[in-house]
Protein backbone atom coordinates (compact mmCIF):
# COMPACT_ATOMS: atom_id res chain seq x y z
CA UNK A 1 0.00 0.00 0.00
CA UNK A 2 1.33 3.21 -0.90
CA UNK A 3 1.62 5.35 1.70
CA UNK A 4 1.78 9.72 1.30
CA UNK A 5 3.08 12.25 3.74
CA UNK A 6 3.87 15.71 3.91
CA UNK A 7 7.66 16.67 3.99
CA UNK A 8 7.58 20.48 2.75
CA UNK A 9 5.61 23.35 3.85
CA UNK A 10 4.79 27.18 2.06
CA UNK A 11 2.76 30.45 2.55
CA UNK A 12 2.12 33.42 1.68
CA UNK A 13 -0.62 34.63 3.55
CA UNK A 14 -2.78 37.78 5.23
CA UNK A 15 -1.06 36.35 8.53
CA UNK A 16 2.24 36.33 7.28
CA UNK A 17 4.82 35.54 3.92
CA UNK A 18 6.23 32.26 5.44
CA UNK A 19 5.00 29.07 7.82
CA UNK A 20 6.52 30.23 11.09
CA UNK A 21 4.63 33.76 10.98
CA UNK A 22 1.72 32.74 9.43
CA UNK A 23 0.93 29.94 11.55
CA UNK A 24 1.90 32.37 15.09
CA UNK A 25 -0.36 34.67 13.52
CA UNK A 26 -3.52 32.48 13.38
CA UNK A 27 -2.63 31.07 16.33
CA UNK A 28 -2.50 34.25 18.47
CA UNK A 29 -5.64 35.76 16.59
CA UNK A 30 -4.27 38.11 14.84
CA UNK A 31 -5.99 39.51 11.80
CA UNK A 32 -4.44 40.27 8.55
CA UNK A 33 -7.44 42.20 7.28
CA UNK A 34 -7.37 45.72 7.19
CA UNK A 35 -8.30 48.68 4.47
CA UNK A 36 -7.60 48.02 0.72
CA UNK A 37 -4.35 49.23 -0.39
CA UNK A 38 -3.62 47.10 -3.70
CA UNK A 39 -6.35 49.29 -5.46
CA UNK A 40 -7.58 52.53 -5.59
CA UNK A 41 -11.25 52.01 -3.69
CA UNK A 42 -13.32 55.17 -4.35
CA UNK A 43 -16.00 53.50 -6.93
CA UNK A 44 -16.37 50.51 -5.02
CA UNK A 45 -18.71 49.53 -2.43
CA UNK A 46 -16.38 47.13 -0.55
CA UNK A 47 -12.81 48.79 1.15
CA UNK A 48 -11.45 46.31 3.32
CA UNK A 49 -9.44 42.87 2.39
CA UNK A 50 -7.01 40.21 3.73
CA UNK A 51 -3.62 41.28 1.33
CA UNK A 52 -0.32 40.12 1.82
CA UNK A 53 1.90 42.69 2.97
CA UNK A 54 5.29 43.44 2.17
CA UNK A 55 5.12 41.07 -1.08
CA UNK A 56 8.23 42.08 -3.49
CA UNK A 57 8.18 39.56 -6.19
CA UNK A 58 11.52 40.20 -7.17
CA UNK A 59 12.62 38.82 -4.17
CA UNK A 60 11.22 35.67 -5.73
CA UNK A 61 11.57 35.61 -9.40
CA UNK A 62 13.61 37.99 -12.48
CA UNK A 63 12.51 41.63 -12.42
CA UNK A 64 11.53 40.92 -15.96
CA UNK A 65 9.40 38.06 -15.06
CA UNK A 66 7.88 39.61 -11.99
CA UNK A 67 6.73 42.30 -14.51
CA UNK A 68 5.36 40.08 -16.95
CA UNK A 69 3.28 37.83 -14.84
CA UNK A 70 0.30 38.80 -12.96
CA UNK A 71 0.48 38.94 -8.93
CA UNK A 72 -1.45 35.02 -8.06
CA UNK A 73 1.19 33.46 -10.46
CA UNK A 74 4.08 35.69 -8.47
CA UNK A 75 2.69 34.03 -4.69
CA UNK A 76 2.55 30.80 -5.94
CA UNK A 77 6.26 31.04 -6.50
CA UNK A 78 7.25 32.43 -3.67
CA UNK A 79 5.48 29.47 -1.66
CA UNK A 80 6.90 26.84 -3.70
CA UNK A 81 10.19 28.18 -2.98
CA UNK A 82 9.22 28.06 0.50
CA UNK A 83 7.97 24.51 0.60
CA UNK A 84 10.53 23.18 -1.72
CA UNK A 85 13.21 24.41 0.41
CA UNK A 86 11.47 22.98 3.59
CA UNK A 87 11.52 19.91 1.94
CA UNK A 88 15.06 19.82 1.64
CA UNK A 89 14.52 19.31 -1.85
CA UNK A 90 17.08 22.03 -3.70
CA UNK A 91 19.83 20.08 -2.25
CA UNK A 92 18.33 16.60 -2.96
CA UNK A 93 19.42 14.63 -6.64
CA UNK A 94 16.01 13.41 -7.20
CA UNK A 95 14.26 12.53 -10.54
CA UNK A 96 12.35 15.49 -12.07
CA UNK A 97 10.41 13.17 -14.45
CA UNK A 98 8.37 11.82 -11.03
CA UNK A 99 8.01 15.15 -9.60
CA UNK A 100 4.80 16.94 -10.58
CA UNK A 101 2.92 19.93 -9.73
CA UNK A 102 -1.18 20.70 -9.02
CA UNK A 103 -1.85 23.82 -7.91
CA UNK A 104 -5.54 25.20 -7.48
CA UNK A 105 -6.82 28.82 -8.84
CA UNK A 106 -10.28 29.59 -8.58
CA UNK A 107 -10.61 32.94 -10.74
CA UNK A 108 -7.24 33.50 -12.32
CA UNK A 109 -6.25 37.16 -12.58
CA UNK A 110 -8.87 40.05 -12.99
CA UNK A 111 -6.22 42.59 -12.58
CA UNK A 112 -4.58 42.22 -16.15
CA UNK A 113 -8.06 41.13 -17.94
CA UNK A 114 -9.30 44.79 -16.28
CA UNK A 115 -6.19 46.23 -17.70
CA UNK A 116 -6.52 44.76 -20.87
CA UNK A 117 -10.23 45.71 -21.55
CA UNK A 118 -9.45 48.98 -20.34
CA UNK A 119 -6.29 49.70 -23.03
CA UNK A 120 -8.18 48.08 -25.96
CA UNK A 121 -11.40 50.14 -25.22
CA UNK A 122 -9.45 53.56 -24.96
CA UNK A 123 -7.01 52.57 -27.53
CA UNK A 124 -7.60 49.86 -29.60
CA UNK A 125 -6.12 46.43 -29.57
CA UNK A 126 -2.27 47.79 -29.64
CA UNK A 127 -2.77 48.22 -26.53
CA UNK A 128 -3.33 44.66 -25.59
CA UNK A 129 -0.45 42.81 -23.81
CA UNK A 130 0.46 39.37 -25.34
CA UNK A 131 1.00 37.81 -22.34
CA UNK A 132 -2.78 39.03 -21.66
CA UNK A 133 -3.83 35.44 -22.17
CA UNK A 134 -0.59 33.16 -21.16
CA UNK A 135 -0.61 35.17 -17.42
CA UNK A 136 -4.44 35.47 -17.19
CA UNK A 137 -5.16 31.40 -17.62
CA UNK A 138 -5.62 29.70 -14.46
CA UNK A 139 -2.80 26.76 -15.01
CA UNK A 140 -0.20 29.18 -15.55
CA UNK A 141 0.87 29.08 -11.91
CA UNK A 142 1.64 25.46 -12.00
CA UNK A 143 3.21 25.34 -15.10
CA UNK A 144 5.65 28.56 -14.41
CA UNK A 145 6.64 26.81 -11.04
CA UNK A 146 7.42 23.47 -13.19
CA UNK A 147 9.00 25.52 -15.32
CA UNK A 148 10.99 26.88 -12.58
CA UNK A 149 11.93 23.63 -11.23
CA UNK A 150 12.35 21.87 -14.38
CA UNK A 151 9.58 19.22 -12.72
CA UNK A 152 8.66 17.06 -15.68
CA UNK A 153 5.74 14.95 -13.34
CA UNK A 154 2.61 15.38 -14.33
CA UNK A 155 0.60 19.14 -13.87
CA UNK A 156 -2.19 20.09 -13.56
CA UNK A 157 -4.38 23.33 -12.12
CA UNK A 158 -7.73 22.48 -10.53
CA UNK A 159 -10.44 25.26 -11.29
CA UNK A 160 -13.27 24.47 -9.00
CA UNK A 161 -14.01 28.09 -7.33
CA UNK A 162 -12.70 27.91 -3.68
CA UNK A 163 -12.56 24.07 -3.55
CA UNK A 164 -9.44 24.82 -5.88
CA UNK A 165 -6.69 24.23 -3.09
CA UNK A 166 -7.90 21.10 -0.98
CA UNK A 167 -8.78 19.51 -4.59
CA UNK A 168 -5.07 20.46 -5.89
CA UNK A 169 -4.12 18.67 -2.65
CA UNK A 170 -6.07 15.67 -3.60
CA UNK A 171 -5.12 14.91 -6.71
CA UNK A 172 -1.75 15.00 -5.94
CA UNK A 173 -2.31 12.68 -2.97
CA UNK A 174 -3.85 10.89 -5.86
CA UNK A 175 -1.58 11.26 -8.75
CA UNK A 176 1.16 9.51 -6.31
CA UNK A 177 -1.30 7.05 -4.65
CA UNK A 178 -1.50 5.44 -8.26
CA UNK A 179 2.18 5.35 -9.13
CA UNK A 180 2.00 8.19 -11.63
CA UNK A 181 4.28 10.57 -9.66
CA UNK A 182 7.07 9.77 -6.24
CA UNK A 183 6.64 13.98 -5.01
CA UNK A 184 3.95 16.76 -6.06
CA UNK A 185 3.82 20.21 -4.82
CA UNK A 186 0.40 20.55 -3.98
CA UNK A 187 -2.16 23.63 -2.79
CA UNK A 188 -3.89 26.84 -4.04
CA UNK A 189 -3.07 30.29 -5.31
CA UNK A 190 -5.47 33.17 -5.50
CA UNK A 191 -4.78 37.10 -5.94
CA UNK A 192 -8.20 38.66 -6.98
CA UNK A 193 -7.84 41.61 -5.06
CA UNK A 194 -9.24 43.93 -7.83
CA UNK A 195 -12.07 46.36 -9.03
CA UNK A 196 -14.07 43.50 -10.62
CA UNK A 197 -13.34 40.73 -7.76
CA UNK A 198 -14.50 43.15 -5.21
CA UNK A 199 -17.80 44.38 -7.39
CA UNK A 200 -18.52 41.21 -8.39
CA UNK A 201 -18.99 39.30 -5.07
CA UNK A 202 -20.37 42.70 -3.41
CA UNK A 203 -22.80 42.58 -6.03
CA UNK A 204 -24.11 39.44 -4.98
CA UNK A 205 -24.19 40.41 -1.50
CA UNK A 206 -21.73 37.65 -0.37
CA UNK A 207 -19.41 40.33 1.21
CA UNK A 208 -19.24 42.17 4.47
CA UNK A 209 -20.06 45.66 4.59
CA UNK A 210 -20.93 46.31 8.33
CA UNK A 211 -18.18 46.32 10.90
CA UNK A 212 -16.58 48.09 13.59
CA UNK A 213 -13.61 47.50 12.52
CA UNK A 214 -12.28 45.45 9.94
CA UNK A 215 -9.66 43.35 12.03
CA UNK A 216 -13.57 41.81 13.23
CA UNK A 217 -15.08 41.79 9.93
CA UNK A 218 -15.02 38.32 9.36
CA UNK A 219 -16.25 36.39 12.14
CA UNK A 220 -17.61 33.00 11.41
CA UNK A 221 -20.08 30.98 13.26
CA UNK A 222 -20.96 34.36 15.10
CA UNK A 223 -24.76 35.66 15.02
CA UNK A 224 -23.22 38.78 13.76
CA UNK A 225 -21.62 37.62 10.71
CA UNK A 226 -23.06 38.83 7.31
CA UNK A 227 -20.46 38.20 4.74
CA UNK A 228 -17.31 36.88 3.89
CA UNK A 229 -14.13 38.81 3.44
CA UNK A 230 -12.03 38.69 0.29
CA UNK A 231 -8.25 37.34 1.29
CA UNK A 232 -5.33 36.18 -1.26
CA UNK A 233 -2.31 34.14 -0.98
CA UNK A 234 -0.98 30.84 -1.64
CA UNK A 235 -0.57 27.87 0.23
CA UNK A 236 1.08 25.03 -0.54
CA UNK A 237 2.40 21.66 0.09
CA UNK A 238 5.42 18.49 -0.82
CA UNK A 239 3.71 15.54 -0.80
CA UNK A 240 5.46 12.13 -0.95
CA UNK A 241 5.52 8.63 -1.07
CA UNK A 242 6.91 7.61 2.09
CA UNK A 243 9.44 5.50 1.01
CA UNK A 244 10.69 8.00 -1.04
CA UNK A 245 11.02 10.22 1.56
CA UNK A 246 12.64 7.65 4.04
CA UNK A 247 15.37 6.85 1.69
CA UNK A 248 16.63 10.73 1.36
CA UNK A 249 15.92 11.59 5.03
CA UNK A 250 13.41 14.32 4.73
CA UNK A 251 11.77 15.45 7.95
CA UNK A 252 7.88 14.54 8.04
CA UNK A 253 5.08 17.04 8.89
CA UNK A 254 2.16 14.50 8.57
CA UNK A 255 0.56 11.97 6.83
CA UNK A 256 -2.02 12.49 4.37
CA UNK A 257 -4.46 9.48 4.71
CA UNK A 258 -7.92 10.28 3.48
CA UNK A 259 -9.41 12.28 0.43
CA UNK A 260 -13.24 13.38 -0.15
CA UNK A 261 -15.34 15.13 -3.23
CA UNK A 262 -18.93 15.54 -3.69
CA UNK A 263 -21.14 17.92 -5.67
CA UNK A 264 -24.39 19.35 -3.75
CA UNK A 265 -25.77 19.68 -7.12
CA UNK A 266 -28.16 22.08 -5.56
CA UNK A 267 -27.60 25.53 -6.40
CA UNK A 268 -25.16 27.57 -8.15
CA UNK A 269 -24.24 29.39 -4.64
CA UNK A 270 -26.05 28.28 -1.83
CA UNK A 271 -24.83 24.67 -0.13
CA UNK A 272 -27.16 21.47 -0.20
CA UNK A 273 -29.65 21.79 2.56
CA UNK A 274 -28.49 20.70 5.92
CA UNK A 275 -25.15 20.30 4.83
CA UNK A 276 -26.11 16.76 2.80
CA UNK A 277 -22.83 17.80 0.43
CA UNK A 278 -20.62 18.62 2.79
CA UNK A 279 -21.80 15.66 5.00
CA UNK A 280 -20.67 13.02 2.01
CA UNK A 281 -17.42 14.80 1.26
CA UNK A 282 -16.10 14.03 4.83
CA UNK A 283 -17.23 10.98 5.19
CA UNK A 284 -15.73 9.73 1.75
CA UNK A 285 -12.27 11.53 3.25
CA UNK A 286 -13.08 9.30 6.33
CA UNK A 287 -13.81 5.80 4.96
CA UNK A 288 -10.94 6.39 2.39
CA UNK A 289 -8.73 6.09 5.37
CA UNK A 290 -10.36 2.81 7.01
CA UNK A 291 -11.41 4.94 9.95
CA UNK A 292 -14.47 5.69 11.29
CA UNK A 293 -16.19 9.14 11.77
CA UNK A 294 -15.35 8.86 15.89
CA UNK A 295 -11.52 8.86 14.66
CA UNK A 296 -11.38 12.92 13.76
CA UNK A 297 -10.22 14.89 16.39
CA UNK A 298 -10.24 18.37 14.20
CA UNK A 299 -11.86 20.09 11.96
CA UNK A 300 -10.52 23.23 10.01
CA UNK A 301 -13.71 24.25 8.81
CA UNK A 302 -15.05 25.96 5.43
CA UNK A 303 -16.27 28.64 7.58
CA UNK A 304 -16.41 31.62 5.71
CA UNK A 305 -18.55 33.90 7.93
CA UNK A 306 -21.40 33.74 6.00
CA UNK A 307 -25.23 32.96 7.13
CA UNK A 308 -26.12 30.11 5.22
CA UNK A 309 -22.25 28.37 4.63
CA UNK A 310 -21.65 28.15 8.79
CA UNK A 311 -25.18 26.52 9.48
CA UNK A 312 -24.79 24.38 6.70
CA UNK A 313 -21.59 22.55 7.58
CA UNK A 314 -22.54 22.79 11.34
CA UNK A 315 -25.29 20.64 10.16
CA UNK A 316 -23.60 18.57 8.28
CA UNK A 317 -20.90 18.36 11.03
CA UNK A 318 -23.45 17.29 13.40
CA UNK A 319 -24.98 14.44 10.92
CA UNK A 320 -22.13 12.90 10.20
CA UNK A 321 -20.42 12.79 13.53
CA UNK A 322 -23.64 12.28 16.01
CA UNK A 323 -22.62 13.03 19.51
CA UNK A 324 -18.86 12.82 18.54
CA UNK A 325 -19.48 16.79 16.86
CA UNK A 326 -19.89 17.82 20.25
CA UNK A 327 -16.34 16.25 21.33
CA UNK A 328 -13.97 17.74 17.96
CA UNK A 329 -11.81 20.64 18.07
CA UNK A 330 -13.28 23.10 15.32
CA UNK A 331 -11.85 25.98 14.29
CA UNK A 332 -12.39 28.58 11.52
CA UNK A 333 -9.22 30.47 10.45
CA UNK A 334 -10.82 32.91 8.33
CA UNK A 335 -11.21 34.78 11.29
CA UNK A 336 -8.08 35.91 10.81
CA UNK A 337 -7.18 35.64 6.94
CA UNK A 338 -10.79 36.42 5.40
CA UNK A 339 -11.25 34.25 2.50
CA UNK A 340 -8.95 33.30 -0.12
CA UNK A 341 -11.06 32.08 -2.38
CA UNK A 342 -8.49 29.47 -4.32
CA UNK A 343 -5.88 29.18 -2.61
CA UNK A 344 -8.07 28.50 1.26
CA UNK A 345 -7.81 25.06 0.82
CA UNK A 346 -3.87 25.16 0.30
CA UNK A 347 -3.78 27.29 3.49
CA UNK A 348 -5.72 25.83 5.72
CA UNK A 349 -4.08 22.16 5.06
CA UNK A 350 -1.14 24.09 6.33
CA UNK A 351 -2.60 25.32 9.89
CA UNK A 352 -4.50 21.58 9.96
CA UNK A 353 -0.87 19.87 9.50
CA UNK A 354 0.89 22.53 11.73
CA UNK A 355 -2.28 21.81 14.13
CA UNK A 356 -1.16 18.05 14.54
CA UNK A 357 2.01 19.02 14.89
CA UNK A 358 2.60 21.55 17.38
CA UNK A 359 -1.09 19.92 19.36
CA UNK A 360 -2.71 22.89 19.93
CA UNK A 361 -6.17 24.20 18.07
CA UNK A 362 -5.63 27.66 16.42
CA UNK A 363 -8.96 29.77 17.32
CA UNK A 364 -12.10 31.17 15.34
CA UNK A 365 -11.55 34.47 15.96
CA UNK A 366 -13.47 37.28 16.21
CA UNK A 367 -16.26 34.61 17.67
CA UNK A 368 -18.09 36.39 20.83
CA UNK A 369 -21.53 36.11 20.03
CA UNK A 370 -21.87 32.23 18.63
CA UNK A 371 -24.83 31.55 16.94
CA UNK A 372 -27.35 29.69 18.31
CA UNK A 373 -27.47 27.39 15.86
CA UNK A 374 -23.67 26.96 15.83
CA UNK A 375 -22.93 25.35 18.65
CA UNK A 376 -20.20 23.26 18.41
CA UNK A 377 -16.86 23.82 19.82
CA UNK A 378 -15.29 26.23 17.42
CA UNK A 379 -12.90 27.18 19.71
CA UNK A 380 -13.65 30.78 20.23
CA UNK A 381 -11.00 33.27 20.18
CA UNK A 382 -8.25 31.56 21.63
CA UNK A 383 -6.11 28.60 21.29
CA UNK A 384 -6.22 25.71 23.32
CA UNK A 385 -3.77 22.50 23.72
CA UNK A 386 -5.54 19.14 22.66
CA UNK A 387 -4.12 15.59 22.14
CA UNK A 388 -5.12 14.96 18.55
CA UNK A 389 -4.33 12.37 15.75
CA UNK A 390 -6.48 13.17 12.92
CA UNK A 391 -7.29 16.37 11.65
CA UNK A 392 -9.73 17.43 8.59
CA UNK A 393 -9.41 20.56 6.53
CA UNK A 394 -12.96 21.22 4.55
CA UNK A 395 -13.53 23.38 1.56
CA UNK A 396 -16.81 24.31 -0.37
CA UNK A 397 -17.16 26.21 -3.41
CA UNK A 398 -19.67 27.98 -5.91
CA UNK A 399 -21.30 25.43 -8.32
CA UNK A 400 -21.86 22.94 -5.04
CA UNK A 401 -18.29 21.70 -5.17
CA UNK A 402 -17.05 20.09 -1.70
CA UNK A 403 -13.37 18.80 -1.00
CA UNK A 404 -12.25 17.56 2.24
CA UNK A 405 -8.61 15.92 2.67
CA UNK A 406 -7.26 14.50 6.43
CA UNK A 407 -3.91 14.40 8.04
CA UNK A 408 -2.53 12.39 10.69
CA UNK A 409 -0.04 13.10 13.24
CA UNK A 410 3.24 11.94 12.51
CA UNK A 411 4.73 10.04 15.27
CA UNK A 412 8.14 8.12 14.14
Amino acid sequence: MTRVVVTGMGILAPTGNNVAEAWQNALEGNSGIGEITLIDTSKIPVTIAGEIKNFNPENFMEPKEARRSTRFVQVAIAAAKEAVDSAGLNDTAFHRDHFGVSIGVGIGSLQLIEENTIGFLDKGFKRVSPFLIPYCITNMAAGMVSMLYKLKGPNICTTTACTSGTHGIGEGYLLIKSGMAKVMLAGGTEAAVSNLGITGFAAMKALCTEYDDPKTSSRPFDIRRNGFVMGEGAGLIVLEELEHAKRRGAKIYAEMVGYGMSADANHITAPAPEGEGAHRCMAMAINSAGLSPQDVDYINAHGTSTKLNDLCETQGIKSLLGEHAYKVAISSTKGVTGHCLGAAGGIEAIYTIKALEDQIVPPTANLTQPDPECDLDYTPLAAKKRVMNYGLSNSFGFGGTNGSVLFKRWQD
